[in-house]
């Protein structure tokens, strides 16, 4: 770290990705005291760089709202969340898989507020960028498919949202029994601002 500031300089993308890194490591450990902080220098020097819409600078924003919402701060996490989803929607698209993964983020956030009307429609629209993007055998959508029932009252499936077929929750327990992983945390959120997820 304290290589990239001194050859790279504080502002450079590389040392915002090896405070991400850091952070990440961190968070693995489960220290997210010291994670927080690291991704919030992150996204304090990223900002400065690259300015407060850059996909950058919502790989920043994400991560730090992962860390809040896993502290348990709800209310301080749904605000980055909302920024970060505004942002990829502008500068990459309403149907960006990572527009898809900030959509999944802030319906997890609402469904442990216990907001079950707010989450669900976000996790169909995620699902749907999924399925038109990735396919539907890939993880990603296979982690959309499970987490749309969480949102969905016992019985109500077959009544009001036949369109999520056997057929396509097969394949996300096709993923589950040859040990695919649903890259839950990968889903989460982004290592990097370059790109280099670990998931969710």
């Amino acid at each position: 770290m304290a290589i990239s500031e001194t050859v790279l300089g504080i502002g450079h993308p590389g040392t915002v990705l090896s405070l991400n890194n850091l952070a990440e490591v961190m968070r693995a450990q489960g220290n997210l005291v010291a994670a927080r902080l690291l991704y919030k220098r992150a996204l304090a020097i990223g900002e400065k760089a690259h300015g407060p819409e850059h996909p950058f600078t919502a790989t920043s924003l994400n991560n730090l709202a992962v860390v809040l919402q896993a502290q348990g701060d709800l209310t301080a996490a749904r605000p980055l969340f909302e920024r970060t989803l505004a942002i990829r929607q502008k500068a990459l698209g309403p149907e960006h898989p990572d527009t898809a993964t900030s959509l999944n983020n802030l319906a997890s956030l609402h469904r442990a507020r216990g907001d079950l009307p707010a989450a669900r429609p976000l996790y169909k629209r995620a699902l749907a960028i999924r399925e038109k993007v990735l396919g539907a055998e890939h993880p990603d959508t296979a982690t959309s498919l499970n987490n749309l029932p969480l949102c969905i009252r016992p019985g109500a499936i077959s009544r009001r949202h036949g369109h999520l077929s056997s057929a396509r929750f097969a394949s996300a327990r096709r993923c589950s029994a040859l040990n695919i992983p649903t890259r839950k945390r990968a889903s989460a959120h982004r290592a990097s601002p370059h790109r280099n997820p670990h998931a969710p």
